[in-house]
């Protein structure tokens, strides 16, 4: 009988770690819902002690999720875990999540301390982990350069302590396949109570071999494999979700393991965190990437239409991309629209669904043909909008390549029209200059990102907008077949989400002043030098939008 391979995803609390995925609550608590339905067996919400942020979203996720093990991360300290219990204690099944270094490097130059020393603090931190928590896992971080006998002695005697799981971390990538195989096969057999608890593997990409390594731990006999959405986190990342299950899935020959992963989830997940995030999914991304089932070349194509499996080893619609020969354009009915976005594994309640038909009808007279990526990228900009607090009216550009460049732009807010005109090097950089005028509260632009969503000259356009203020960081997306509407889409989602803050928290200052009996303050724009910021990225944000502008 196939042995069980618990999936424990990090993509929360590793994967957030990484520069640009950083997420608020509400994006947490909607992405750790997309992973209870993708059917992970723990979810890492976070390092509760890290921030007061960082613990209401554990809370947050802890309270909501239902059927996966709520774990958070602690460093061996007593107040880490105190603070991680008190996080995820509300959970239907909480797990603490407690790491100690173990490697001589780390244990002389980051936390001076003896090997005997570090071993006392493991062994008292799980024990007073166990005491509050009935499922405690213990890492011992930088496990793959840490002398094996001394790793043993640890593993030993965290588990005698009450840990249930112990992670073997290749925390830096270090490791090869087979050396990091034999790592986990030393351990279940120089470990005299290593049956007593469940060894996983959380294994780093920084030579590119995270996923393999994780597989030799398996085989090995690790049950527990730590990873990550697309395989986003620290540095290189961490083993990607989707191509580790995919891999047991594919060559089950090789791999004969159970999981209760849903891999029809894996491209609705994945494209959910590029969502939230703002940060594209690569076109060469192994299962989940635009290309992975895409076929060029004339002979693959032949080999394709002759038998799938000659250049495809799995299907489409293992991952949840459904492969239909019902055509939607500009005729289509809203009862085919909402059946095609069924399909898709989206459930539409009735407002949604009429919503998204109008923009669908919207984009199907500019298009010949609707693809499902179209209609995913659609959902992905109606489902979660932001406010509607300014709406785009209408906007003129006039732009040359020996001109300056003037863009006219219209906004409405509550039935009110307000009109800018500004000047800049590119048409998208004059728009947002005249929203900025419009709207009267400086912002500075943090990230643009431009990409066509399908093939072809009628394409439509993503655009990922990241904007900053005194207040936080904003994101917005916009999605259509003109790439300076997609554009002003998505700078206004962003506004929207960034003058709504603004607001409530000048209404709450007011309330605050008029009851202490003081006028309230005003408030202060960003510095000279965060205007200067933003004015430089206009030359990098019309260099884009050139470059695309025919290809979209």
């Amino acid at each position: 009988m196939a042995e069980h391979i618990a999936i424990f995803d990090t993509t929360l609390r590793d994967g957030e770690q990484a520069p640009g995925y950083s997420m608020n609550l509400e994006e947490k608590l909607r992405f750790a819902k997309q992973l209870e339905e993708l059917g992970v067996d723990v979810i890492e919400a976070g390092f509760a002690i890290a921030s007061p942020g960082d613990f209401a979203s554990v809370q947050a996720i802890a309270s909501a999720v239902q059927t996966c093990t709520v774990a958070s991360l602690s460093r061996a300290l007593t107040k880490d875990i105190d603070c991680a219990w008190d996080a995820v204690k509300a959970a239907a099944k909480p797990r603490i999540h407690t790491f100690i270094a173990t490697s001589d490097l780390h244990l002389e130059y980051k936390l001076k301390m003896s090997r005997d020393k570090a071993l006392e603090q493991a062994i008292a931190m799980v024990s007073h982990a166990r005491n509050l928590c009935p499922e405690v896992e213990f890492s011992a971080e930088d496990a793959a350069r840490t002398d094996r006998d001394y790793l043993c002695r640890v593993v030993e005697a965290v588990i005698k302590a009450g840990a249930q799981v112990v992670n073997i971390p290749d925390t830096v990538g270090y490791s090869m396949p087979q050396e990091f195989g034999d790592l986990i096969a030393y351990l279940m057999n120089h470990v005299p109570n290593i049956d007593k608890a469940i060894i996983s593997v959380h294994c780093h990409n920084d030579l590119g071999l995270a996923v393999a390594n994780s597989l030799a731990g398996l085989k090995a006999g690790a049950r527990q494999a730590e990873c990550t959405v697309c395989g986003i986190g620290e540095r290189a990342g961490n083993a990607a979700v989707e191509e580790l299950v995919m891999t047991m899935r594919t060559r089950k020959d090789l791999f004969d393991f159970s999981y209760g992963l849903k891999t029809e989830e894996l491209y609705k997940t994945s494209r959910l965190l590029s969502s939230i995030t703002g940060v594209a999914i690569a076109p060469n991304k192994a299962i989940v990437g635009a290309n992975a089932f895409a076929h060029e070349s004339g002979i693959h194509q032949h080999g394709m239409m002759a038998h799938a499996q000659t250049y495809e080893i799995m299907t489409p619609e293992s991952i949840g991309l459904k492969k239909t020969t019902m055509v939607l354009g500009k005729h289509s009915g809203q009862h085919a629209f909402v059946r095609r976005m069924e399909d898709l594994g989206y459930t539409l309640s009735q407002e949604m669904a009429g919503k998204l038909f109008a923009d669908f009808k919207n984009v199907a007279d500019k298009k010949k043909e609707i693809t499902d990526r179209d209609l995913v990228a659609l959902m992905e900009s109606g489902t979660h909008a932001a406010p509607q607090i300014y709406e785009l009216d209408n906007f003129v550009v006039n732009s040359g390549n020996n001109m300056t460049t003037t863009a006219c732009v219209t906004l409405r807010r509550d039935g009110r029209k307000m009109q800018a005109v500004e000047m800049a090097t590119g048409p998208v950089y004059a728009c947002y200059k005249a929203v900025e005028k419009i709207i009267k509260h400086s912002y500075v632009l943090e990230d643009y990102q431009l990409r066509a969503v399908t093939e072809h000259r009628d394409a439509l356009g993503e655009v990922m907008v990241k904007i900053s203020d005194n207040h936080g960081v904003y994101r917005g997306r916009g999605v259509s077949t003109d790439i300076i509407e997609a554009s002003m889409q998505g700078l206004l989602a962003a506004v929207n989400r960034m003058v709504e803050v603004a607001e409530s928290n000048r209404k709450e200052s007011e309330e605050s002043d008029h009851s202490a009996g003081r006028k309230a303050k005003e408030w202060v724009p960003l510095s000279e030098e965060a205007r200067s910021r933003d004015m430089k990225m206009s030359g990098t944000i019309d260099e884009d939008v050139t470059k695309e502008l025919y290809h979209v």
